[in-house]
């Protein structure tokens, strides 16, 4: 067991430096990319993960799966410094080589990340020295001092072990203070932040929330609204360091700091946004009234030039969309949103700006953190997600979604509200049908329509009669075509089909 916790001793040194490390040259601002080989290596698996075991990962764990990363990679870790500890007894040059490995994984995925410059590997090198250091010191000490395997290790042995330990933590920690500081920074910043007024307000009409018990609400609250993006950890972007530069295809570079964008006119617009790994009957969406200033004006003032059809926006953390030209430039909008719900963005949903483009899904076009606009051609670049096997243009497709009642519920007979929303982004929902098992469809009532580009709440209201019956939905868009029934994974385009419950009425 002591050959173990040597092992677990070593790890957490090179772990606790490198972390130290990394939080203070962030703090300084000496990085360019992301100098944390634990946040490196993730970030990287993230990059490589295929689109089978997104969706995977995403339906499993949801909003989660950053988490259950980040557990994953500390459960393999830990597996991985006892495999080295238990070498350390018989085959100490292998247990050596088997942490420098580990070092060398994670000062390549450091020296991959977007923006890495040389000093960003200064932390992982140091982080691993002292482990290597700290792991031929351990075998020493206990080659001196024999340990019986039915008394454990010695004295002086345990508390060489419980010292290095503490100090291994106690270097964690101060790395994630260090790191931490910047949360303060940007919270601070946060509660500074008066969200501007505007001329033309948007309003809910009255009937769009319908009201109905369980039912997703038709303006959904920020710290309720989805968050699905690449980051393993949330950016922290103070604004005063905050600049979003647009050049390429343009005729003049331009480049708006923080009090540049919030001297422009703001306006409001209420926008539903949608995940492409939104399964059929999926949460993975949300409605919300966004404040921000126009694209199209920052483009304006860039002058676009002829040929081009694709901007490639660019987030803090290297996440890069490619979002049609004509999307930003038309009469839809498409904003550098500064505020959700009149309120500050969260750091999660991209504070201090991002963008929010009506009609795309996420993954080409709502960008959080944004940084950079480039101008270009879907001939010449590709988002992130492009390669890795989704479309490049990722139109939303119409669907409707049952919210109450859940599948599986069992129900009293009467009168019951079947009710959820439906959404055809920048074309608009004309009318929503319920089917109860092999019957006609059913018209249901539909709230009010605050704009094309969000959902809409429908309510029916089904006389449920005992036994096991299925329930299915579908929407028409304001053109008169009918949601397909056709059932596909989200994969490559977005998912479709009826959203169908199973209930059981008593």
């Amino acid at each position: 067991m002591v050959w173990v916790l040597g092992g677990l001793a070593a790890g957490a040194i090179t772990a606790g430096l490198a972390e130290l490390l990394a939080g203070l040259l962030t703090r300084l601002g000496w990085v360019g990319g992301e100098p944390s080989p634990v946040l490196a290596v993730g970030a990287a698996f993230i990059d490589r993960t295929p689109p089978w075991l997104k969706d995977f990962a995403i339906s499993t764990f949801g909003t989660h799966d950053k988490t259950a990363l980040l557990v994953g990679m500390a459960v393999v870790l830990v597996a991985a410094c006892a495999v080295v500890g238990l070498l350390l007894r018989a085959r100490p040059q292998l247990a050596l080589v088997v942490l420098a490995l580990l070092g060398v994984v994670g000062l390549a995925a450091v020296l991959t990340r977007p923006g890495a410059q040389p000093l960003d590997a200064v932390p992982t090198v140091l982080g691993v020295a002292a482990g290597l250091a700290l792991l031929t010191g351990v075998r020493r000490a206990l080659v001196r001092e024999p340990v019986a395997e039915s008394s454990g290790a010695t004295r002086r042995s345990a508390l060489t072990l419980v010292g290095l330990g503490v100090a291994g933590g106690a270097l964690t920690a101060l790395g994630g203070r260090a790191l931490a500081a910047g949360q303060r920074t940007v919270q601070a910043a946060r509660e500074r932040f008066v969200v501007p007024r505007v001329a033309r307000p948007v309003t809910v009409p009255a009937g769009a929330e319908l009201g109905v018990p369980g039912s997703t609400p038709f303006v959904v609250p920020q710290r309720d609204f989805y968050r699905i993006d690449t980051a393993l950890v949330v950016p922290q972007v103070d604004p005063a360091t905050w600049r979003l530069r647009v050049h390429g295809m343009v005729d003049r570079t331009v480049e708006i700091d923080w009090e540049t964008l919030l001297s422009k006119p703001m306006q409001e617009a209420m926008v539903t946004l949608m995940c492409v790994s939104n399964e059929v009957g999926g949460d993975l969406n949300g409605n919300a009234i966004w404040t921000g200033w126009p694209v199209r004006e920052l483009l304006r003032e860039a002058g676009v030039r002829p040929g081009a059809d694709m901007v490639l926006s660019t987030s803090t953390d290297g996440f890069t969309a490619g979002t049609p030209l004509e999307a930003l430039t038309d009469e839809r909008n498409a904003l550098i949103a500064i505020a959700m719900n009149r309120e500050p963005l969260t750091p999660e949903h991209g504070f201090p700006a991002r963008l929010v483009v009506p009609g795309l899904y996420g993954y080409v076009s709502a960008t959080k953190w944004v940084t950079d606009l480039k101008v270009t051609r879907f001939a010449d670049d590709e988002g992130y997600w492009t390669p890795r096997g989704w479309s490049a243009r990722g139109p939303v497709k119409m669907s409707s979604r049952i919210d109450v009642p859940g599948g599986g519920d069992r129900i009293a007979a009467g009168t019951v509200a079947v009710a959820g929303v439906a959404w055809a982004q920048h074309t608009g929902i004309r009318a929503v049908q319920v089917r109860v098992d092999d019957g006609p469809w059913q018209a249901a009532r539909l709230g009010a329509d605050a704009t094309v580009d969000a959902w809409r709440q429908w309510v029916f209201s089904w006389r449920a009669t005992p036994g096991e019956h299925t329930l299915a939905v579908r929407a028409q868009d304001r053109t008169g075509a009918w949601q397909t029934e056709e059932e596909a994974p989200p994969a490559p385009d977005g998912s479709t089909g009826y959203h169908r419950i199973y209930v059981v009425v008593q």
